[in-house]
């Protein structure tokens, strides 16, 4: 502890108010080192190889989704009629949105069959309906 002179005058004694306030600290205590520069390239870089694991790991977990092909002989029987698999590839296309115009163009098949379909299809669930395997 600091002593004061046998008679300190005013501006001793604001120092030393100030002193004991404000202590004086030793200059190698208060400077820090300088940090290197940050370079963030490394940083970036695992950042971009996560994120390609990620994909391709997302890649491997997502259901593919089956490509089905309305012109595929498979979808009808010899008498002309629609097998399960023209019935679901029917099904798929009004999943996508299609017309019953345009499934009935792309399946060869009548304006009012793809009508009794796209009737089947939505009381069946419409786009909420348990999907069947095609192939």
């Amino acid at each position: 502890m600091l002593k004061l002179p046998a008679e300190p005058g005013p501006f001793y004694r604001r120092t030393f108010a100030y002193m004991l306030v404000f202590p004086i600290k030793d200059s190698a205590m208060t400077s820090k080192p300088h940090p290197q520069p940050f370079d963030p390239k490394p940083v970036l870089d695992l950042i971009a190889s996560i994120e390609a694991d990620l994909r391709r790991l997302k890649g491997m977990v997502e259901q593919q989704a089956e490509k089905f092909d309305p012109a595929n002989p498979h979808n009808k029987t010899s008498d002309g009629k629609l097998t399960q698999e023209g019935v679901e590839c029917c099904y798929r296309m009004f999943d996508e949105g299609k017309s019953r115009y345009t499934v009935a163009q792309q399946m060869k098949i009548s304006f009012t069959a793809a009508t009794h379909r796209f009737n089947t299809w939505r009381k069946a669930g419409g786009t909420k309906r348990q999907r069947a395997l095609l192939g």
